[in-house]
């Protein structure tokens, strides 16, 4: 069976009207199908000082260290997204304290919301994803080694707030071009 076109449905690239961007637009009915950036979720997770860090064993960046972190999925809450994604990365309960970043990367068209959290009972494992989930002191951090340049973003910034009750979000790094990223 061949793969169906969206053209084979009658849709074509065009400019709608009262719009400025080409969108995918049924030539019969003219529903308009909008592609909007990915939401990524995730969090850094402490306990007793130390992060917990999960190596890929998923591309992109196979076994290289992530946080954990994933896509967002429909009908659920930012918060339950990301400590969804600690129990399937690294089998980790997580209490989530506070919004720790919003990261921007265009070029790929992800927003990423990064958490601060604890492990609830100090529990960790391997998840599917994962080859291998660790926690690491700040001074044992594999730098060289971390899957993404948000991963290094958001530990600098969990090590700035660490012990702070509460704390406004960081953003992108100041000078940082999210679209070379």
């Amino acid at each position: 069976m061949a793969i169906q076109k969206p053209a084979d449905y009658g849709f074509s690239h065009s400019v709608p009207e009262g719009d400025d961007k080409p969108r995918l637009v049924c030539g019969d009915c003219g529903w308009i199908h909008y592609v909007n950036p990915k939401i990524v979720v995730g969090s850094v997770v402490h306990h007793q000082g130390r992060v917990l860090l999960c190596r890929r064993a998923i591309e992109p960046r196979h076994g290289f260290w992530t946080l954990p972190a994933g896509f967002m999925e429909e009908r659920e809450t930012s918060e339950v997204g990301a400590a969804r994604e600690a129990m399937e990365e690294a089998c980790a309960r997580i209490e989530i304290d506070a919004l720790l970043a919003v990261y921007n990367i265009p070029r790929i068209s992800q927003v990423q919301l990064i958490y601060r959290a604890s492990l609830v009972d100090g529990q960790f494992g391997v998840g599917p994803e994962s080859l291998e989930a660790r926690l690491f002191a700040w001074d044992e951090i594999p730098w060289a080694d971390l899957a993404f340049p948000t991963v290094h973003w958001a530990l600098k910034h969990w090590f700035e707030t660490r012990d702070a009750a509460r704390i406004v979000p960081f953003g992108n790094p100041p000078g940082l071009d999210a679209n070379t990223l």
